[in-house]
């Protein structure tokens, strides 16, 4: 991705926390995402209604309310135990969307769009999607395992139609780090984003990072990690993650 699309952060949390502000007022920016006695209150009364419920009742009672949080959602749209939602004005879901039991889903930023989750999409059990200033698109029917995480501090789009196994990390965004006489964690960060075209398989564990574009139909092997980009059709397996083939039949021989 073109260096001119990078975007950087140099604020941070605990700086943000230790600034002269009431507690009311930290708990609402961090988790709210909006000041007021009226948003606080409908977050806290469905939190503490209906979040840790179990069972059919409190699957109707999330059905439900989750909704009201959010800055749009469809139809047909189940909400699991323990859902964390965090800005959730900043979250759009589409029709017929599963999100499992214990997921967050993290929108925040002070100028993001935050997450948006398309129609058919699947979120697996302890997910996390999670923005720092940052966008997140899950595009139609995108399927995601069980203890996966996509991080995103400019842009992560996953395409349509794609499955990401169990333990996956898209990192959308990385520290700075070019003066070694500073601590790390006074650096700021700095991320470019993070694009896979529609219907990719990654298998268990892969790490995708910052910056990079997986092509269309793209076939990516359980562990890999892609340090490069990956073009249309290709099979990548490794760490870090080579092209071995092309998936199309008359493509002849191996990539290398």
């Amino acid at each position: 991705m073109d260096d001119k699309n990078v975007k950087t952060e140099s604020v941070l949390v605990q700086d943000e926390m230790a600034k002269s502000r009431s507690k009311l007022e930290q708990y609402s920016d961090l988790i709210i995402g909006r000041r007021g006695w009226r948003h606080l209150l409908c977050y806290e009364l469905t939190v503490l209604f209906c979040a840790t419920l179990p069972g059919a009742l409190g699957l109707f009672l999330r059905s439900k309310l989750y909704p009201r949080l959010l800055g749009a959602c469809g139809r047909n749209v189940v909400f699991g135990a323990n859902v964390v939602l965090r800005h959730p004005h900043k979250i759009r879901i589409g029709d017929n969307v599963i999100i499992d039991d214990n997921c967050l889903l993290d929108a925040k930023g002070r100028d993001n769009a935050g997450i948006t989750i398309g129609s058919g999409v699947f979120l697996g059990r302890n997910s996390i999607l999670s923005c720092k200033n940052g966008d997140i698109v899950l595009e139609d029917r995108v399927n995601i395992g069980f203890n996966a995480e996509v991080f995103s501090g400019n842009r992560v789009v996953i395409g349509a139609d794609t499955l990401v196994a169990a333990y996956c990390y898209f990192i959308g965004g990385d520290h700075a780090s070019a003066d070694a006489g500073a601590a790390i964690n006074r650096q700021g960060t700095t991320a470019r984003g993070i694009t896979v075209g529609p219907s990719c398989w990654f298998g268990a564990g892969v790490k995708v990072l910052d910056g990079l574009t997986v092509g269309s139909d793209c076939i990516v092997g359980a562990g890999a990690v892609v340090t490069k980009d990956i073009p249309d059709y290709a099979v990548a397996v490794g760490l870090p993650a080579r092209v071995i083939r092309d998936r199309r039949p008359a493509a002849g021989s191996d990539a290398e």
